[in-house]
């Protein structure tokens, strides 16, 4: 599903009314209605229940009226808190105020620090309170009165239903400004902000549902999205019928080079990951010393022993094998368990230089790669990129706390400056091209957060890469995979204890389905 800025959002809406002519208190109806219908599947026991709707003075307050006059005519007791004065309401937002107060509901104003005691006891008799204050449209610090009133919202803990997004929410960055409702489900409409799907907005947004507000389809379907909330619908088509006369040369070879001791692991979960995601052949190069280990524990991937330094790490003198072993590979996997040996970081260096065939770097390679990220330039093939936080705060020579503040701008202007495909890990992973097309994950859970499952991400990465996506439609194809692997064990299990090689398993099973869905 595409997912757009405040910026797009706002000008389809303007498109729609100005170009197309449809009405905008019919697309606000629409939308209230909507949202209406929304919060009775959440909440179906509303009767005898009692609504407070907060609106502020624009549309979304507008939306928040009409609402109201739905949930009325529904037999729901609702109040609505006006936080500006009537005759402050304009267009849309005005007709609709006007419509409840002919209707007899009760609406009244509190404007300001005054009636904050009022508005108090007001909300704190609800049993469900309905955030219309600010739209998509707010890019300013929350202060002042309407600071307050947010901040008395979040303190009642009672189930809360946004308007289109938490206010206080900036819908493009997802980063809150100043303060923001704390929603249990948000009504947004139209298409997915992607402040609402990026963390830390989507920890705000509470259950995420999309209203069709009336919006003409060719406003906002396109063929490349620049921006894509990934689910089973976008990634289907990326899993293709296998031919019957089908034979392990079809699907490509992965090389993985990687491992080095007490590392060992790493590389071995990478090679079975591409195994799973379908990868005809799998070659694991590890150094010689670890080579008997590697044999033992893998037997669907082939090993393959490298010349290594006095650390038992690979050594220089390993790039000419390297270079045969490339000659017939259609992805190569670099760093699982590596080490970031000085020797052994430039082995990773000549690699991204003379590899013939789509590189994903993670983990070792990824540091070794940090302060030289000139030779990126000078790369001849595809590059994937998959750090977490504090792998991409190296390559950026910042904190990962300063890349979690900022994950959308971070791997958008790198993926573009370095033209390479960025993978930042993470709940909510981002992919980003270096066309500036954006990925945003939508599985996955804490289960995730255990060692090895990042191994395991890599090989699925380099296994589809292998069959021939494209470095961004692999990199899609595997975060959500992974992820949905974690949520089906979830299911089972929950989200603790969760090891890396038990996703594995369940690889195919989420490949199968998608397939099925594509057919």
């Amino acid at each position: 599903m595409r997912a757009v800025t405040a910026e797009e959002m706002a000008e389809m809406d303007r498109t729609a009314i100005e170009d197309v002519g449809i009405p905008g208190v019919v697309l606000m109806e629409n939308a209230g209605r909507g949202a209406t219908e929304i919060m009775w599947r959440y909440y179906p026991g509303l009767d005898g229940k009692r609504v407070v709707v907060l609106a502020g003075g624009g549309n979304n307050g507008g939306d928040g009226f009409v609402i109201a006059r739905h949930l009325w005519q529904q037999d729901v007791e609702v109040a609505v808190c006006c936080l500006k004065t009537f005759e402050s309401y304009r267009g849309d937002a005005k007709i609709n105020l006007e419509i409840i107060q002919k209707l007899g509901l009760f609406v009244e104003e509190f404007t300001d620090s005054s009636r904050l005691a009022a508005l108090r006891r007001r909300a704190e008799d609800a049993d469900l309170l309905v955030d219309a204050i600010f739209g998509t449209g707010l890019n300013a610090q929350v202060r002042g009165f309407f600071r307050e009133v947010i901040d008395l919202v979040n303190s009642f803990r009672k189930p809360v239903l946004a308007v289109d997004l938490p206010s206080g929410l900036n819908a493009s960055s997802g980063l809150p400004l100043g303060t923001c409702i704390q929603a249990s489900v948000t009504a947004t409409f139209g298409l997915p902000k992607v402040g609402q799907l990026v963390t830390p907005g989507c920890s705000y947004v509470g259950h995420l549902e999309v209203v069709d507000i009336g919006l003409p389809r060719d406003l906002f379907e396109t063929e490349d999205p620049p921006r894509i909330w990934l689910e089973a619908s976008d990634l289907a088509p990326l899993v293709h019928p296998r031919p019957c006369a089908s034979h392990k040369g079809t699907f490509g070879h992965v090389l993985v080079v990687g491992g080095s001791v007490g590392k060992t692991g790493a590389g071995a979960m990478a090679g079975l990951g591409a195994a799973r995601a379908g990868a005809g052949l799998v070659t694991l190069a590890v150094p010689a010393s670890l080579h008997g280990f590697m044999e033992m524990k893998l037997t669907e991937v082939m090993t393959e022993p490298l010349p290594e330094t006095a650390e038992q790490t690979v050594a220089t003198t390993a790039l000419p094998r390297l270079t045969a072993l490339l000659a017939d590979k259609q992805a190569l996997a670099l760093g699982p368990g590596l080490s970031v040996q000085e020797e052994t970081t430039q082995v990773v260096l000549r690699l991204l230089e003379d590899c013939p065939c789509p590189i994903l770097l993670d983990a070792d390679a990824l540091n070794g790669l940090a302060g030289h990220l000139e030779v990126l330039g000078r790369a001849k093939a595809p590059i994937i990129l998959t750090p977490h936080p504090g792998e991409m705060g190296r390559l950026l020579g910042c904190s990962g706390a300063e890349v979690q503040n900022q994950r959308l701008a971070a791997v958008q202007s790198f993926s573009r400056e370095y033209a390479v495909t960025v993978v930042l890990k993470g709940a909510r992973s981002l992919i980003s091209s270096p066309k500036g097309r954006l990925g945003i994950n939508s599985s996955g859970n804490p289960g995730l957060a255990s060692g090895g499952t990042g191994d395991v991400l890599s090989g699925l990465i380099a296994g589809f890469l292998a069959q021939g996506l494209s470095p961004f439609d692999a990199a899609c194809l595997g975060v959500y995979c992974h992820g949905k692997a974690a949520d089906r064990l979830a299911v089972r299990w929950g989200d603790r204890g969760m090891l890396a090689t038990d996703l594995l398993e369940e690889i195919p099973v989420v490949l199968n389905a998608l397939a099925e869905q594509g057919s």
